[in-house]
């Protein structure tokens, strides 16, 4: 008899086993259906969340009234008496000249280049443009003096009501970015254009710093790929600091290329950004004219064989000049001139649009040196200010 009940046991626990493993399997088979599922899903949704982001920023940048016709009498320079930051005095406690903007038009007109009336006045980039590149979480932190006052390294400022603030500092810089996106449209249609301000390169989408509370490279290239069917842009950053915002925020976008040209000794020291800039071009501190115009002509030359944009950005702070107490640099004024023309010769060899913004620059005679440029570049043709229309 214990054979037979042996056996008996052994196919009944055979049976068992199989039953078991059947249930398991069909168990398992669902739980790994619905993970599939889920993971399906969820791809699908960020997907979805990525291409409705898309779709909202393309919208915005469409119903925005910032690019406007411009009658052909103007000259392709932007200016906007809005642009100056007058705060009782305490925008003269960060080296920054807060006046620097009205000061160069004030020379190009003394000089007879340029009347004020030829001049392109931009509108203020409202919540709904800033929207397009800038978190709500973003722009809401403004709203804080405190945090403003960090932004633009000004202390006092953050005891001071954010009506105040709103309206005596980041109204100007609304009405910058406003410049800098129109330049992009007048670049397109004149080959050059010149916002008398912007280039607030250490802001980016959702961080400010640097006296930049707005990222207005950013938002004019978001625009120019939008509106001006522009897909290729290159960032030609001459700012002694390194352009720390763009880089980040274009950091997986290959429609844009960067070279940068800066001082590693001195701040930003954004490591993490410094991986995102295609082309690197180190200055250290003491560089002399020469010296810089060596490594802007080999850079140039490199950047030729890269990279072929639709539309160059040229951010030309003064900041390099010899003497400047944060560039720590040793480029003479004539040198700045010398630098611009290359630049602008190198768009109008290759006739690609370029946008001028003059950035950063800590010295009074900066506002001189910029307006000396701007000549040098209508009397060398590479841009027409109209001066035969002036009348002093």
């Amino acid at each position: 008899m214990l054979p037979i009940i042996t056996e008996s046991t052994r196919i009944l626990c055979k049976s068992t086993l199989y039953l078991l493993l059947t249930f398991a399997t069909i168990k398992l088979s669902g739980s790994l259906y619905r993970y599939i599922r889920c993971l399906t899903m969820a791809s699908s949704s960020s997907s979805s969340s990525t291409t409705d982001t898309e779709t909202i920023r393309r919208n915005r940048i469409l119903s925005s009234n910032l690019y406007f016709d411009i009658p052909s009498s103007k000259v392709p320079v932007i200016y906007s008496s809005a642009y100056n930051i007058s705060f009782l005095g305490i925008e003269k406690l960060h080296p920054f000249d807060s006046s620097k903007w009205g000061r160069i038009c004030q020379f190009l007109n003394l000089d007879g280049v340029l009347d004020k009336k030829y001049i392109v006045e931009p509108l203020e980039a409202s919540k709904e443009d800033l929207l397009v590149v800038h978190s709500k979480t973003y722009l809401d932190s403004l709203k804080s003096s405190p945090n403003v006052a960090m932004i633009i390294e000004v202390p006092p400022v953050a005891l001071f009501p954010n009506f105040l603030v709103q309206k005596n500092v980041l109204y100007p810089f609304r009405k910058q970015v406003g410049g800098t996106i129109l330049a992009a449209k007048l670049a397109k249609e004149r080959g050059w254009a010149i916002n008398v301000g912007g280039g607030f390169h250490h802001c980016s989408a959702d961080k400010g710093a640097g006296f930049c509370a707005y990222a207005d490279i950013t938002l004019c290239i978001h625009y120019a790929f939008v509106r001006l069917n522009i897909s290729r842009v290159m960032i030609i950053d001459l700012d002694a600091h390194q352009g720390n915002g763009h880089e980040k925020d274009f950091a997986n976008d290959r429609r844009v290329y960067t070279l940068d040209m800066y001082n590693p000794g001195i701040y930003p020291f954004d490591y993490e950004a410094k991986r995102y800039i295609d082309q690197k071009v180190k200055v250290v501190s003491g560089t002399t004219t020469d010296e810089y115009m060596k490594k802007l002509d080999e850079a140039l030359e490199v950047a030729k064989h890269k990279f072929d944009p639709e539309l160059v950005i040229y951010n030309a702070g003064t900041d390099i000049l010899d003497g400047d107490p944060l560039g720590m640099l040793k480029v003479s004024p004539d040198g700045i001139a010398i630098r611009d023309e290359k630049v602008f010769s190198f768009a109008r060899s290759r006739n690609i649009p370029l946008v001028m913004l003059t950035s950063g620059g800590y010295m009074k005679s900066s506002a001189r040196v910029i307006a000396n440029s701007i000549i040098n570049l209508s009397r060398k043709s590479l841009i027409d200010t109209g001066s035969s229309r002036v009348k002093i």
